[in-house]
C-alpha cells in the first residue's frame, strides 16, 4: 500500500492542490521553487510532500512579508 505521501500529482492535480492555475504553476518551476519528476513521456509529476511544502515555505514568506512593512 502507497503512502499519501508517495503518490504522485499530476501537473493539472498539482495545481488544483495548490489552489492556482497551471500558469502559476509553470512559473514556481521557473522560478526554481518546485522541481517535478519527468516521466518517460516527459510528463511532470509531483510528490504531495513537495507539495506540502512549498505551500509551507509559501506561508512562511507571505508572513514575513505580511510583518515587515
Amino acid at each position: 500500500m502507497k503512502s499519501s505521501h508517495t503518490r504522485l500529482y499530476t501537473a493539472r492535480e498539482a495545481a488544483s492542490y495548490l489552489g492556482v492555475s497551471l500558469a502559476t504553476l509553470n512559473r514556481v518551476e521557473r522560478d526554481g521553487y518546485l522541481v517535478p519528476f519527468r516521466t518517460h513521456g516527459g510528463h511532470r509529476r509531483y510528490r504531495k510532500i513537495m507539495l506540502d511544502e512549498y505551500l509551507e515555505s509559501n506561508k512562511e514568506r507571505w508572513m514575513k512579508g505580511a510583518g515587515g512593512g
